[in-house]
């Protein structure tokens, strides 16, 4: 029996996996960060694969990396760079090593680096350590493939499926390396292929053999790891990537409110989770439709909004492109629509898994008319419920359309989410017509104060109206070219989505700092981390994160203008700062701007935000 190596308490560690497409990287790294979760550790995922279908095998092209950020307290960025690189060919190793620190633990499939793996990545020589500069005591080298054909070799599958389980041996390992209970593991196998049981408990059988490689070989590590939570707050826990957050953020508003959820929709990257999570809740009475082009999508949600569900429409940039004239039919219409956008590089198809804060200004800006719509921004793969859970109840109380604006880093990353009840969620109350109305209703009539106008459902008697895309008089509901009727109607929409209450922007960090980080969206987490780092070297910094972009926090000037010097930081070319610049007089910001399709990289914002305290 091997001898016991030192176990090691950490506070963090990441860790990425890395191969070919089919080598089935996002699945053990999604295994690895659940069980992870389970155990009441925070996380923070990033999972990283090209646009292509299925690349050539062992190309430089169709590497698939998913990197996972594990830490004993709260984790708010999948870290810059990895304590341990999984490579599961030549290919992955070339591409992904740029990843890993310095001191970075790498773990190697020697019987993926021959001659023609090696010719395929582009190394000159044999020696492909040597050549990158790596050195070998710190890369664990095991024969992974032929480990894994021994250990299935009387399983009857076949060579491609024996294949297909090489990631659970590369996760046995690592699970090893930080001491993972290996039931949780079985557990998320067996409910993965519950229809295949054959297959989960080969895969259990390979997860095994990794973990056993590593405990009687030591595999040339000094000792091994583990993270314990610092704190553990009672509940029920999840791994919960952005985009099913969303689909469940959705449902839960359509329960409070007491509505059915309509999703129209149709499949585009990064959003298609959305509508491929909805699909399995029919039990929870959702309706979804893949309908044949984005803009049926999007009329069909406008035309369930008119029928009385809590209705929602899923995109991309391009997606919301091609709806934005049905989005204008729910503006003018004045009927309740949730439209999310999970933003990716551009333009055109662009970078189509990649993601960017890009669409910032279409959303605000890019229709024909003057078509106000309130715009909000998750910050983070759990806040994407909260965050929808929010667009819905502006939606249905205030008679609007709502955008919800995620993207690719938030929609597809992960993080550990505490199950919240449904008593513990805002009440949603829709802004219904009134009993007193029958008979002489007019879909126009509006609430005094909020100027948010009377929603009846069709076919209920006493309530008949028309709703379209031509002008209507305030007071009949008619059509109407009047220009005085059509200013009065422009004003009143604009002012009604101005009046709808949001929170006050919140700042953390120093009150009296010299530096204001702000930014909008899923960069929350690498600009609080920057703060952080800046503060460790002794600066005096703040950092505010808009969620509520329109309408903007009544506080937002206040803020703005309270600090020596501002910087925005956006993955875009400088959209919010452009639109703050508009809102707030005399507000001058510096700028931080990055079109790179990647994660900011938490020391390359310090490096910059060092900068402009030293001017």
């Amino acid at each position: 029996m091997a001898e016991e190596l030192e176990v090691k308490e950490l506070d963090q560690v990441v860790v990425r996996f890395s191969g070919d497409s089919g080598d089935g990287m996002q699945l053990a790294g999604n295994i690895f960060s659940t069980v992870s979760a389970t155990v009441g550790n925070g996380i923070s995922t990033f999972p990283d694969y090209p646009a292509d279908i299925r690349a050539p095998q062992g190309s430089l092209t169709g590497v698939s990396g998913f990197q996972v950020h594990i830490g004993a307290g709260k984790v708010y960025t999948p870290g810059d760079l990895c304590d341990v690189l999984v490579a599961m060919n030549a290919a992955a190793l070339k591409t992904q090593y740029r990843y890993a620190k310095p001191q970075a633990t790498i773990i190697i499939d020697t019987d993926s680096f021959g001659p023609n793996d090696l010719k395929k990545a582009a190394f000159q020589t044999e020696d492909y350590l040597g050549e990158m500069g790596i050195d070998p005591d710190r890369v664990i080298q095991c024969p992974l493939t032929t480990m894994v054909k021994d250990c299935l070799k009387d399983s009857g599958m076949d060579n491609k499926a024996v294949l297909k389980c090489r990631n659970m041996f590369a996760l046995g390992l690592v699970c090893w390396l930080f001491n993972r209970d290996l039931n949780l593991v079985a557990n998320f196998l067996r409910d993965k292929f519950a229809k295949k049981p054959a297959i989960a408990e080969n895969n259990i059988k390979v997860v095994q053999a990794g973990f056993d490689y590593g405990h009687n070989t030591h595999a040339s590590v000094p000792a091994t790891y583990r993270i314990e939570s610092k704190s553990k707050v009672p509940g029920r826990y999840m791994d919960i990537t952005g985009n099913k957050a969303t689909a469940y953020g959705l449902i839960a508003a359509a329960e409070k409110a007491g509505l059915r959820l309509y999703l129209g929709s149709y499949p585009i990257t990064p959003a298609t989770d959305i509508l491929h999570e909805l699909s399995k809740h029919k039990s929870c009475g959702v309706i979804t439709v893949q309908c044949e082009d984005e803009i049926s999508g999007c009329a069909s949600s406008v035309g369930a909004a008119f029928a009385g569900a809590l209705a929602a429409t899923s995109t991309s940039g391009p997606g919301i492109c091609l709806k934005s004239e049905a989005m204008n039919l729910a503006v003018i219409d004045e009927l309740p629509l949730v439209i999310i956008d999970v933003q990716r590089g551009g333009p055109s198809t662009g970078l189509p898994t990649k993601s960017e804060q890009t669409d910032l200004l279409q959303a605000l800006y890019g229709r024909n008319g003057e078509s106000p719509m309130p715009v909000i921004a998750a910050t983070s793969p759990t806040d994407c419920f909260d965050a929808v859970y929010s667009a819905a109840k502006i939606a249905l109380e205030h008679l609007t359309p709502v955008i919800l604006l995620t993207d690719a880093f938030i929609a597809n990353g992960s993080a550990a989410w505490k199950l919240p009840t449904m008593e513990e969620l805002p009440a949603i109350k829709p802004h219904y017509a009134t009993p007193e109305m029958k008979d002489h209703y007019t879909p126009y009539f509006r609430d005094e104060e909020t100027k948010v106008r009377y929603w009846a459902i069709p076919g209920q008697e006493g309530y008949t109206h028309i709703l379209g895309g031509l002008e209507k008089d305030g007071k009949t509901g008619a059509i109407s070219t009047d220009p005085e009727n059509h200013d009065m109607m422009t004003r009143l929409r604009a002012e009604k989505v101005a009046k709808i209450p949001v929170p006050d922007l919140e700042v953390a960090g120093d009150a009296d700092a010299d530096l204001l980080i702000v930014g909008f969206g899923s960069t929350y987490g690498h600009l609080y981390s920057a703060m952080e780092e800046l503060q460790k070297k002794g600066y005096k910094v703040a950092q505010a994160q808009f969620k509520f972009i329109n309408p903007l926090p009544k506080n937002t000037a206040d803020v703005l203008l309270r600090y020596k010097k501002v910087v925005v930081a956006e993955q875009n070319m400088g959209q919010l700062a452009v639109y703050l610049r508009s809102k707030v007089d005399g507000f001058v910001p510096e700028q931080f701007n990055q079109v790179k399709g990647q994660p900011f990289v938490v020391s390359e914002l310090v490096n910059a935000f060092e900068n402009i305290l030293k001017k």
